[in-house]
């Protein structure tokens, strides 16, 4: 008897487009007919995209959903293909429902014309940027069937994260492969969390495991793909890509011996990996919104060349429109840099000066101090908003997460936009992944996007005369570790001096933290590469008492 063929279909859907996701699908099984598969798994709620949030709670998309998965059902009998088992993940109305959830996360086994089996998600995620727990209702029974004489058992995403439940069952079941369907969104570090989890189930179920995730930007979330496969001694055996969709195929004789049809990808590098969810995020924001182009403020300095990098290597220099938008406090290498940068690029670029707005309004308003250095962010984003308007353009914001955190950004100025690229990412790591994108330019044999002053030059807004980051805060490496202990770790005010840092900056810095709240809650979202990013995961009160 032939071995076995199991393809792994990572696919990019998008949240409720059901005849858009079938075709992917369709068109995956159809790549895994042509390499002699029997089984095609897919990932979670590959039908509707994921995650569906509230949609979930809708009793006509739940039922429109099911109509969508038993059109797919018959259209993959009407291509011949009824013979190919198809795990897919989709949501479905509860037979039991609660007082809150109508829905179940499932995953279906379609084969020979119709659907044979389904898994209901038993371990519901109610913690960072999960909801479920809100929003379905669990299952509770393990889902295996037979084929060939092989056993496979199918759970989804957080059932392997968690213990108990159907999971603790696929040892007495004697399963030869353990099928999990994920949206498992991308965080740096994670490659090696996911694959110890998925080692630790194969280990204690004595099982092989072939993980399956999405791919492509929802919103704030990043889902890398990354799928891969191991045998039941913890062996990796294939692996996909990151960041693309892909086709993983392997053949199987037993849990211990699999061996990979397709090429599988090496992971890659730390700072690759963040650079590409960035292009990935922005690039599937534009697209699945029904924007063509994005437009966004050149200052000459380093967040904008990288979020102006990151939008040309997401959708190609012609529909990234930059504008330099100079006062009389922009600098000339200010203005020469952000010229180098369109000349490097290739994108579209425009200067609006700014000077003859800003007289006016000060004069009028009488407008000094704080008011009228704020003015100029403002006016810049009035201009961008016009063009953004008139153009169809999506505007982008180039704030950084460092400058968020402490409120280093002007409300409805230069904090305007409706896609921040850099949002979760920390001033220290923008000038890093500067460095990363010129020196994979230089490899590739092409000119470096980012001008090297950009990178070199002291940060300074620019709102007056002589003005430095620095004169309003720490410096930037100092700045970056109080906040990556205090947000992301969670530290106390006491813990993190503890940790060596002087007390007064650290006092300063979570005040600025505290007092920014309000900012925070109005800014665009946008890519989530960190543990911790400022959004869905992080809820403070705006009004509170502080120091």
């Amino acid at each position: 008897m032939p071995a076995l063929r199991l393809a792994m279909a990572q696919i990019n859907p998008t949240v409720g487009d059901l005849a858009g996701n079938s075709t992917q699908i369709l068109e995956k099984v159809q790549q895994a007919q042509d390499l002699g598969s029997n089984l095609v798994l897919f990932p979670e709620l590959a039908l509707t995209g994921y995650p569906i949030e509230d949609l979930a709670l809708s009793q006509d998309f739940l039922n429109d959903s099911g109509k969508a998965l038993e059109a797919l059902t018959k259209e993959l009998a009407k291509r011949g293909q009824g013979h190919i088992r198809v795990v897919v993940g989709h949501p479905a109305l509860a037979k039991s429902p609660t007082s809150w959830a109508i829905g179940q996360n499932c995953a279906s086994l379609i084969f020979d014309g119709k659907v044979q089996a389904s898994y209901a998600k038993h371990h519901l995620p109610n913690y960072s940027v999960f909801d479920e727990y809100r929003v379905f209702v669990p299952g509770d029974q393990l889902l295996t069937f037979e084929i060939d004489g092989l056993r496979f058992a199918t759970v989804i995403c957080e059932d392997i994260w968690q213990s108990g439940g159907p999971v603790s069952q696929i040892a007495s079941h004697n399963v030869d492969l353990t099928l999990v369907l994920n949206g498992s969104p991308f965080e740096r570090s994670k490659t090696d969390t996911r694959f110890e989890l998925v080692s630790d189930l194969a280990s204690k179920q004595s099982t092989a495991v072939a993980y399956v995730n999405l791919v492509g930007g929802q919103d704030d979330l990043v889902f890398d793909g990354n799928s891969f496969l191991i045998d039941a001694g913890g062996k990796e055996i294939a692996r996909a890509k990151q960041f693309d969709t892909d086709l993983l195929v392997v053949e199987i004789e037993s849990k211990n011996s699999i061996k990979p049809v397709t090429e599988s990808t090496k992971t890659q590098t730390d700072l690759a990996q963040v650079w590409n969810a960035l292009v990935l995020g922005v690039r599937d924001y534009v697209r699945k919104n029904g924007f063509k182009s994005v437009v966004l403020g050149l200052s000459g300095g380093i967040d904008s060349a990288v979020c102006a990098s990151i939008a040309v290597d997401a959708i190609g220099a012609k529909n990234v429109f930059g504008v330099s938008l100079p006062s009389k406090y922009s600098s000339d290498h200010s203005l020469s840099d952000a010229a180098l940068l369109a000349k490097n690029t290739g994108l579209v670029y425009s200067t609006e000066p700014i000077e003859p707005y800003v007289e006016q309004f000060v004069e009028k308003l009488k407008l000094q101090g704080l008011a009228a250095e704020n003015l100029q962010a403002r006016i810049r984003a009035v201009v961008l908003m016009a063009k953004s308007n008139t153009d169809g353009h999506l505007l982008l914001s180039t704030g950084n997460k460092t400058e968020l955190a402490v409120g280093y950004s002007t409300i409805y100025g230069d904090a305007a936009g409706g896609y921040a690229p850099i949002k979760d990412v920390e001033k220290t790591l923008v000038w890093d992944l500067a460095r990363y994108r010129n020196e994979l330019a230089t490899k590739q044999g092409i000119t470096p996007p980012i001008p090297e002053t950009s990178i070199s030059k002291p940060p300074s807004a620019e709102l007056r005369p002589d003005q430095l980051d620095q004169d309003s805060l720490p410096d930037y490496a100092v700045l970056d570790r109080i906040l990556e202990l205090h947000i992301e770790q969670r530290m106390s005010e006491s813990e993190i001096i503890a940790q060596g840092l002087d007390a007064t900056t650290v006092e300063s810095v979570i005040r600025l933290v505290s007092i920014s709240e309000w900012k925070r809650r109005q800014s665009a979202i946008g890519p989530r590469i960190t543990k911790l990013a400022f959004g869905r995961e992080r809820r403070l009160p705006i009004t509170r008492w502080s120091k």
